[in-house]
């Protein structure tokens, strides 16, 4: 699962690491340390052949929704299941993008029963592309919402500490496969898969993560867990 995640760095810091020309910039939303489902986020895909920078809603609006509500829980697809469902089969043939992020949040729950952020972030501190699939909805007057989806895959051994789940980070040398919608089917294909320890490092943070209306880049500054005393 991912519900909560961080994305802080400047347009030109994007646009420099996604290769991306000042003319295929449209407005990406200000950089955000507490990024949560409906909040605006920026997003890289692939336009006449170019990667461009732009902006996308979280949380999945369908094409045939009634109202943009209806994709507020619709922020994660599995990958095990992406390309059977209605929601999401179609996007991930043909409307694939990457999010920047400089991270994620998960909870992790303790043997004492307490739940403790914790911040994973690239092992090498560089950006995270993180896998999404993109939509477009119409209203009834013809204005335009597009919307986002983060896939997730079944965390391994070490991820797990913190969550069962986590984000699919594309690797730098497949940004252009995953997001060009002519890539082969089957190179997509071979890009759903969990993401790698090896590719993340992780630490605690502060509680104050859980208010959305908390911001700033000391929320994924590490902290100390406080170990309780046995009571027996």
């Amino acid at each position: 699962m991912c519900g909560r995640y961080a994305s802080a760095r400047s347009v030109e810091d994007l646009a420099s690491t996604f290769g991306i020309s000042g003319d295929d910039i449209d407005e990406p939303p200000p950089p955000d340390w507490n990024v949560a489902p409906t909040k605006p986020v920026p997003a890289v895909v692939v336009r006449d052949g170019r990667p461009v920078l732009t902006s996308l809603r979280w949380g999945l609006v369908l094409s045939w929704a009634a109202s943009p509500t209806d994709g507020a829980t619709l922020f994660n697809a599995r990958i095990e299941t992406v390309e059977e469902k209605p929601a999401f089969r179609e996007a991930v043939r043909r409307r694939r993008c990457l999010l920047p992020a400089d991270g994620w949040y998960e909870w992790a729950r303790l043997p004492d029963g307490r739940r403790i952020p914790h911040f994973l972030s690239s092992a090498d501190g560089s950006v995270v592309a993180l896998a999404g699939l993109w939509e477009t909805w119409r209203d009834a007057e013809g204005r335009v919402l597009r919307s986002v989806a983060i896939l997730t895959g079944a965390a391994d051994a070490e991820l797990a500490r913190v969550h069962d789940r986590a984000p699919v980070v594309i690797e730098r040398a497949d940004w252009r496969r995953w997001a060009d919608p002519d890539s082969d089917p089957q190179d997509v294909r071979a890009l759903l898969r969990p993401t790698p320890a090896r590719l993340i490092r992780m630490w605690p943070v502060s509680d104050r993560v859980g208010d959305v209306r908390a911001a700033g880049a000391d929320l994924a500054a590490p902290v100390q867990i406080d170990e309780q005393p046995a009571l027996f």
